[in-house]
């Protein structure tokens, strides 16, 4: 497995081997075993998938309490997902970074995504439909959950809009109403 660095310290592209033949492939995309020895958690408690329509909008979410690092997979479709660094300590605080996540293609990457503690997420879908797994560090914890606004000016993040042919984002009225980030309640 490939593991990259991004501009974010400590999130990682992952690109598991794949093993083809005629029938098809085979891919291991967890063994807690090699993510130990990479650095990488060995143990998650929840799996989560989503399946949303062009143009919706989820995040950027986090939880304070019991943080999530996130694993993230696209099963079908194309998403562009956005991690922003929340740890107050990091040279990299209220940076964010936007990485082009797909399905798998005939001569394409596998690709997945970690996404560490202290980091907001979120997903803007860019082609009809996309379907996302994500494994998650923590189990849900509803009193913990935040949300800072999208569209944060001082965040100013490049969202992908022109992709949706002239529609906003379709964003839950729980994301609507996400703070801005110099307002949000930080871990």
């Amino acid at each position: 497995m490939q593991i990259l660095d991004t501009p974010l310290s400590g999130v990682k592209r992952l690109r598991p081997q794949r093993f083809g033949d005629e029938r098809g492939w085979f891919a291991e995309v967890f063994n807690t075993e090699r993510f130990a020895v990479a650095g990488l958690p060995s143990r998650f408690a929840q799996d989560n998938q989503s399946l949303s329509r062009k143009g919706v909008l989820r995040g950027l979410h986090y939880q304070l309490g019991r943080p999530q690092g996130k694993l993230v997979r696209v099963l079908s479709g194309h998403i562009w997902d956005v991690a922003v660094d929340l740890r107050r300590e990091s040279p990299g605080f209220g940076r964010w970074a936007g990485f082009d996540l797909k399905q798998f293609s005939e001569g394409g990457d596998l690709d997945l995504l970690w996404i560490p503690e202290g980091f907001a997420h979120g997903f803007l879908v860019v082609s009809e439909t996309a379907e996302v797994l994500y494994k998650t560090t923590d189990l849900y914890y509803p009193a913990g959950e935040r949300s800072i606004l999208w569209s944060d000016a001082e965040l100013n993040i490049a969202w992908p809009l022109h992709l949706l042919a002239g529609e906003p984002p379709q964003v839950s009225g729980k994301d609507a109403a996400g703070v801005r980030f110099r307002d949000a309640e930080l871990p």
